[in-house]
C-alpha cells in the first residue's frame, strides 16, 4: 500500500479533535495535584505559574518531540519498531546523568540536564561517524551502531550504579523519567528546539513518503536522499537529546503514538507527523499528570506510566486493525 492510498479518508477532524483533548488535558492537569486551586485564584496562584504550567509546558514539548522523532525514525529506517532513542540518544543521556549525579552535581544549575545533553549529542556524533562513508549515510549501518553502543553504555550506567550504590536510586529514577524539576528554563531550552526540529519533520513529510519506498526509488523521483535523511536525523536527535536531557528517559511514547496515528489516519506522513506531534503531547500530558496524582503526595516515575498505559493500547489496537495496517 503506498502512503497516498488512503489519504482520501475522511480524518481532517482528528487534529482539531486532538487539540481539544490537549486543552481539556491542560485545564484538567493545572487544577489536579496534592493542592487545590480554584479555578478562579488559577492564575495567581505561585504553584501554578511556577511549578504546575512549566511542568505542563515541558510535558507537552517533550511528547510533541518524541512523538514526531518517531514518526521520522520509522520512515527513514523503513522499520515499524524504530523509536526516537534507536541511536543511543537514551544510553548517551543516560551516561551523562549518572556521571553527573555521582559526581554530586544534582544541586547545581541544571547540572544533570547539562551533562546527559552533552553526553546525548557526543554518543550520536560517534555513531555518525562510525557510520558515514563519505557523503553518504547507510541506514542499517546507523541502526546496527547505535544498537551496540546503546548496549555498551548501558552496561556503563550499570557498573556506575554498582560502585555507587548509595546513588543507584537517584540514578534509575531520572533513567525512568520524571518531570517533577521542571521550570520555566526547560522551556526555555525546549521550544526553539521542538518548534524548529517539528517544522523540518512536517516540511519533509512528502520525503518521507517516498523514502518507504526506498531510497533508490525516492531518488529516481527527484528527493535528494542523503540531504534529506542528514536533515531529518539532525532535527530529531536534537529534539529527543533536548528532551531526553530535561527529563530523563521516557520510553513508549514515539514508538506508539505514530503506530496509532497511523491506524486511524493512514500512513501518509503528512497527516501522520501532525497528528502524531498533537497526539504525542496529549498523551505526555495525561500520563504525567496521572503520575503525580494518582499515588499522591507521592509521585510515580512518568516513563513507568506510559509502559502501563501504552504497551496494552498498542497490543489491542494492532489486533483490532491487524487485517488492515
Amino acid at each position: 500500500m503506498t502512503p497516498t492510498t488512503r489519504t482520501s479518508r475522511p480524518y481532517a477532524w482528528l487534529p482539531a479533535l486532538l487539540s481539544v483533548l490537549l486543552v481539556a488535558a491542560v485545564v484538567w492537569s493545572s487544577l489536579a495535584g496534592v493542592v487545590k486551586i480554584a479555578p478562579a485564584d488559577l492564575l495567581s496562584s505561585d504553584i501554578f505559574v511556577n511549578l504546575r504550567l512549566p511542568r505542563i509546558v515541558t510535558a507537552i514539548l517533550v511528547g510533541a518531540a518524541l512523538s514526531v522523532s518517531g514518526a521520522a525514525y520509522q520512515s527513514v529506517f523503513r522499520n515499524p519498531l524504530t523509536d526516537p532513542y534507536v541511536l543511543g540518544v537514551s544510553s548517551g543521556a543516560s551516561l551523562g546523568a549518572a556521571v553527573a549525579i555521582v559526581a554530586g552535581l544534582e544541586n547545581s544549575t541544571w547540572g544533570i540536564g547539562a551533562a546527559a545533553l552533552l553526553s546525548a549529542l557526543a554518543t550520536v556524533w560517534l555513531i555518525y561517524r562510525v557510520a558515514a562513508i563519505g557523503n553518504r549515510l547507510h541506514t542499517s549501518t546507523l541502526l546496527l551502531t547505535g544498537v551496540c553502543l546503546t548496549l555498551l553504555l548501558s552496561a556503563v550506567v550499570t557498573f556506575l550504579m554498582v560502585l555507587h550504590q548509595d546513588k543507584m536510586e537517584r540514578i534509575v529514577f531520572w533513567t525512568m523519567g520524571s518531570f517533577s524539576s521542571s521550570s520555566w528554563f526547560d522551556v526555555a531550552l525546549l521550544l526553539p528546539v521542538v518548534l524548529a526540529g517539528s517544522f523540518v519533520v512536517i516540511y519533509l513529510a512528502k520525503d518521507l513518503n517516498l523514502l518507504l519506498a526506498g531510497s533508490e526509488t525516492a531518488r529516481s523521483l527527484g528527493v535528494e536522499v542523503e540531504r534529506v535523511k542528514r536533515l531529518l536525523l539532525l532535527a530529531t536527535t536534537l529534539m529527543v537529546a533536548f528532551a531526553v536531557s530535561s527529563c530523563g528517559v521516557i520510553g513508549f511514547v514515539g514508538l506508539i503514538v505514530p503506530h496509532c496515528m497511523r491506524l486511524v489516519c493512514g500512513p501518509d506522513n503528512r497527516r501522520v507527523v501532525p497528528c502524531s506531534l498533537i497526539g504525542g503531547a496529549l498523551f505526555m500530558l495525561l500520563c504525567d499528570t496521572a503520575s503525580r496524582t494518582l499515588l499522591q503526595p507521592a509521585e510515580l516515575p512518568v516513563g513507568s506510566i506510559t509502559a502501563i498505559v501504552g504497551a496494552p493500547l498498542f497490543i489491542y489496537l494492532l489486533y483490532r486493525n491487524k487485517k488492515s495496517y
